[in-house]
Order: C-alpha cells, then sequence, then structure tokens
C-alpha cells in the first residue's frame, strides 16, 4: 500500500488536516490511519462531570467524520521507518507515503500513578480525562454531602491545561448552590508553580479562587492513591518533601505523554515527542514529514482551538513542499483556554508563544462572562462538527 499523503491518527488534528487537503485538492490520494470507531469531542468533558451537559453529546461515529474521498485505515501504527517513507501497522501491514502528517494525540498514563488505573471511577475516586470515566466525577458530585474534594494536575503536559482546575470551579460552585460550602474543603492540587502563565487571566483566577474559599497548593505532585484508604500522596516539585492528603473525594488528572509508538521512534526529541519546527510544523530531520497537536512539540498549550490555527498552517507548507517551495506559512503558538469558573460563568482565555493575549473579541476576556459559558457550551461544539471537522473554520 502506498498513498500520496498518510494521517497518522483520526482525531481532531489528523480529520481537520485531511478534510483541508482535500479541499484545496479534491483528487489527492490521501488515506488516515486510525483504529478508533467513535470519535470524541472532548472539551465538553468539563460540563458533562459538572452534570451541565450529557456524555452521550460527545461522541459519533468515527465514519460520519473521515472527509470524503478519504481513505480509512482502521489499524494502529506500530512503528515509523521514516528512512523508507513508511509505516508499520499492528497487523504488520506496511503502508508508504510520499508525505506523512503525524496527529495522533496524546496518551494517558493512569498506571503512572500507583492506586489510580483500579480505582478511577469508584471509591470515590474519579476523571473527566476520558469517556469511560466522566460521568463518575458527577456521580461524586452529586452524592457529596460534605469533607474534602481534590481536584490534582500531574507534572507533565496535558490536553487543555485549564481543565483540572474548571472542574474544581465547578464543583465548589455546585457545593455553593446545594448548602454544600460550609461543609465542604476544597483543595486544587498542582504540580504548576501558579493558577495560570498568563498574568491577565491568573488575576481573575485569583479572585475565582477567593471566591470559592479553594486551597491551593502548587508544586504538589500527586505520585500514589491509596483508595482503600481514601488517601492521596503528593510530592513536592523541588523538595521532594512527600504529605499525604484525606480525601472524600479525588478529581485525577492522569499524567500524561506522546503515544509509545512515537516514543520509540525516530520522529521523536529527547521527550519523547514528534519533533518539528514550532513556525512551520515540518519535522526537523525529514522535510516530508509533518505534525500537529498534542503529539508534537509545539511549545504551547495542547487544545483544540490550538490545532484550529495548526491545521491551515500545516496544509499550507505540505502543498508547498509538494510543489517544491519553501514553507510560506507560519503558526504564532496561538491557543486558547475557555476557563469555565462556575456555572454559566467563563474566562476565555487566547494568547500566543510569548504569552501576549490574541483575543477575539472587542472586549476583556479576563472578565468571567455568561456569553462565553454559552459559547462554550453551545457555539463551539457545532463549530467543531460542521466547521473544523470539514476544513471550513
Amino acid at each position: 500500500m502506498k498513498h500520496r499523503v498518510l494521517v497518522v491518527g483520526g482525531g481532531t488534528g489528523g480529520i481537520c488536516v485531511a478534510a483541508r487537503l482535500l479541499r484545496a485538492r479534491p483528487a489527492l490520494d490521501v488515506a488516515i490511519v486510525e483504529p478508533s470507531e467513535k470519535h470524541y469531542y472532548q472539551p465538553i468533558w468539563t460540563l458533562v462531570g459538572a452534570g451541565a451537559a450529557s456524555r452521550e453529546s460527545s461522541v459519533r461515529d468515527e465514519a460520519e467524520v473521515i472527509p470524503e474521498g478519504a481513505t480509512w485505515i482502521q489499524e494502529a501504527v506500530s512503528a515509523f521507518e521514516p528512512a523508507h517513507n513508511a509505516v508499520v501497522l499492528s497487523n504488520g501491514d506496511r503502508v508508504e507515503y510520499d508525505y506523512l502528517v503525524v496527529a495522533a494525540g496524546i496518551q494517558l498514563d493512569w498506571n503512572a500513578i500507583p492506586g489510580l488505573e483500579e480505582s478511577v471511577g469508584r471509591d470515590g475516586v474519579c476523571s473527566n480525562y476520558s469517556y469511560e470515566t466522566v460521568n463518575s466525577t458527577w456521580e461524586n458530585l452529586r452524592n457529596f454531602r460534605g469533607g474534602t474534594a481534590i481536584f490534582t494536575q500531574p507534572n507533565t503536559p496535558v490536553k487543555c491545561g485549564g481543565a483540572p482546575q474548571k472542574i474544581a470551579y465547578l464543583a465548589a460552585d455546585y457545593f455553593r448552590r446545594n448548602g454544600l460550602a460550609d461543609k465542604s474543603r476544597v483543595i486544587f492540587a498542582s504540580a504548576g508553580e501558579s493558577i495560570f502563565s498568563v498574568e491577565k487571566y491568573a488575576r481573575t483566577l485569583h479572585r475565582v479562587i477567593q471566591r470559592y474559599g479553594i486551597e491551593t497548593r502548587f508544586q504538589h505532585n500527586l505520585v500514589e492513591l491509596r483508595p482503600e484508604r481514601r488517601e492521596a500522596v503528593f510530592e513536592h516539585v523541588e523538595t521532594g518533601e512527600r504529605v499525604t492528603l484525606v480525601y472524600d473525594m479525588i478529581h485525577v488528572t492522569p499524567p500524561q505523554s506522546a503515544p509509545d509508538f512515537i516514543k520509540e521512534s525516530p520522529l521523536a526529541d529527547a521527550e519523547g515527542w514528534v519533533d518539528v519546527d514550532p513556525y512551520t510544523l515540518q519535522h526537523v530531520r525529514y522535510a516530508n514529514i509533518f505534525a500537529l497537536g498534542d503529539c508534537s512539540n509545539l511549545p504551547t498549550s495542547k487544545t483544540g482551538a490550538a490545532i484550529r490555527k495548526q491545521a491551515p498552517v500545516l496544509v499550507e507548507n505540505l502543498l508547498a513542499a509538494m510543489d517544491g517551495v519553501a514553507p510560506p506559512a507560519r503558526y504564532d503558538g496561538y491557543t486558547s483556554c475557555p476557563v469555565v469558573t462556575g456555572y454559566g460563568r467563563l474566562v476565555l482565555a487566547e494568547f500566543d508563544y510569548e504569552g501576549k493575549p490574541r483575543e477575539s473579541f472587542p472586549f476583556d476576556q479576563s472578565e468571567e462572562r455568561y456569553s462565553m459559558y454559552v459559547l462554550k457550551k453551545y457555539v463551539l461544539p457545532e463549530m467543531y462538527w460542521a466547521g473544523m471537522l470539514r476544513g471550513l473554520v
């Protein structure tokens, strides 16, 4: 098997790129390697975990989102052979290509924290980070009668870096609305040094934390769960000191990394991510390979909004490479994080590689707004299914 363009990954990045390629050149031979039968709109899982949206609204059949004209290879990739312009599939087949796009997403390392994998979804342990576990967050919230609720963020990159704190705000708001605020201790324990990297938005989020009375513990990385005793063990990032906290419920954001088949490949940098130029999205060693999204080492937040800006740059530069032209388009690191700060409240953070706000609306987006909550809950999902995945926006 050989294809002109082979796309590894049928998630947001892969589908967006394939759709844009086929819109630009309808006769182009594009194949997508993706084993999953389902496609998920993951940003809505924050609201699902808070009981404000249904899990079922986040999923569609993968077959529905494969662009017309693309070939779907329903297998997983097990290895890359860039020296031979080929990939090896999990069934042993080899697929050759002229150009390769890697959009394989990010790997959830549930087993990196002892006690997590076997307890998530029960015994007070929950997580919004998978379709299988997201409903457990809402189950924990609505059955909560007081006590300690902990929300964690690991010392690894994660998809949607704001998601671990969003569910903490929604939980605190839920407790307040249901007369549980005085009976509850809400802790946000993050391995990071601060609540947000861009000061303009951080100022607002500090006020949100104060409003809810959330206890923050920065540079605290979750390293072990003892579910039988409902204990969470944290390690201070700098000192190595360990602290054990007892919880009634704990929302865990699992450690995440590049998929193993990328880490073990010639495409990876020292940290395991696909090694691309941060502006052109072209691989630094293989000129016929491009990557975008969560699996790449682009130094920006791993969000669908970032992919929306990366995809047109990648497509323009890939087509230029096919035509023997230097890459003309540049990605400036734009990303967006719609930080839900409560039911009906949202701060829409948008910024670039330099941490400078890159706001889309003619008002101060660091303020909590109902209109931006409506945008996240209703507008962005429709834009995703009807626009992004069809190569239109």
